[in-house]
């Protein structure tokens, strides 16, 4: 009996072995779907339409960009930790989605450890502190100064609840002693276009949708979040010059529900490793504004993301927002 017992994994096991590489090599057997959580025109969506047309040469399958903005991330993420494990979708998983969100919201209905498989780190996201051009503030000592001057009247844009654009300005308040208020939008595109429009005076915003705008001169930059000065704005101090130890980045990951085969995992893992190493991708993801990053192995990056949410976790509750969703 417990031979046949051993047989029997034995052959189960030879089958899975058998089954795993033609798994892998029929994908993709049909159209790919990229999950950005956020609206169009943010870093995010940047970074999956520079990526989508590599990998649909590589795989000789459409990959489509899909936006599934909403709840800081959280439309998009429960759709992909949703969707068919077959590897036909995957989502551009930012640090709000994979981290912050965990500390922010009191009842999160996805997990980001258990629901997701990391495929590869893409880039890190710097972001600028920027107000409309009519406001009297040239630095970040302005704006402190001008924001207690309004006595609790100032609002700023976000795209969305507990995202880096909220995050960071919620952290500014807490280490300055300002009074500011929220106006959540959909997106960082639609959010700087209503600071362009003088509707709301400042806000934190991702280099991608704002470069343009900021070298045209419709909005003032005033601060990267940052320690150290970024390639994209040499002549932007941080805001740390101002705010000793204020120094956060967002940054951008690839990651797929958490029952895709390995074999597939595999397969993009080593594909989006290989291209985002190339001097052409990574110089498009500079010429953004944003910052490539070195991946590492599929478990590095499921360690990275548990020490990541560790992280935040602590600049959330610095921040005075944890549980506020």
């Amino acid at each position: 009996m417990q031979f046949t017992v051993i047989m029997g994994r034995a052959l189960i096991a030879s089958m899975v072995a058998l089954v795993a590489p033609a798994v892998a090599q029929d994908f993709p057997s049909k159209p790919v779907t990229i999950i950005v959580p956020f609206a169009a025109g943010g870093a995010g969506d940047i970074l999956a339409r520079i990526l989508s047309p590599r990998l649909e040469k590589a795989f000789g399958k459409p990959f489509v960009v899909e936006n599934r903005p909403g709840a800081g991330g959280v439309i998009g993420a429960v759709a992909t930790a949703r969707a068919e494990p077959d590897g036909h979708t995957i989502m551009i998983a930012p640090s709000p989605t994979m981290a912050v969100n965990v500390t922010l919201f009191k009842k999160l209905p996805y997990d980001p450890v258990t629901d997701f498989v990391p495929l590869a780190m893409a880039a890190q996201t710097p972001f600028v502190l920027v107000v409309n051009p009519a406001l009297p503030v040239k630095s970040v000592a302005d704006l402190i100064k001008w924001v207690k001057d309004q006595k609790g009247k100032v609002s700023y844009a976000t795209a969305g609840p507990g995202v880096p654009h909220h995050l960071f300005a919620e952290l500014l308040k807490s280490m300055t002693g300002i009074e500011m208020s929220p106006v959540p939008y959909k997106g960082s595109v639609p959010a700087i276009t209503d600071v362009v429009a003088g509707h709301v005076p400042l806000m934190f915003v991702d280099l991608g949708p704002a470069l343009g705008i900021i070298r045209e001169g419709r909005v003032r930059p005033i601060g990267v979040s940052t320690a150290r000065r970024i390639p994209a704005l040499p002549d932007v101090p941080p805001v740390n010059d101002t705010v000793p130890g204020f120094d956060v980045a967002s940054w951008q990951m690839v990651a797929a529900p958490a029952k895709t085969p390995r074999a597939i995992v595999d397969k993009l893992h080593t594909e989006l490793k290989r291209e985002l190493a190339t001097p052409e991708l990574s110089g498009q993801i500079a010429k953004t504004g944003m910052l490539p990053m070195a991946t590492t192995t599929v478990e590095g990056l499921q360690a990275f993301v548990k020490s990541e949410i560790a992280r935040w976790g602590k600049v959330v509750h610095q921040a005075g927002v944890a549980g506020s969703q």
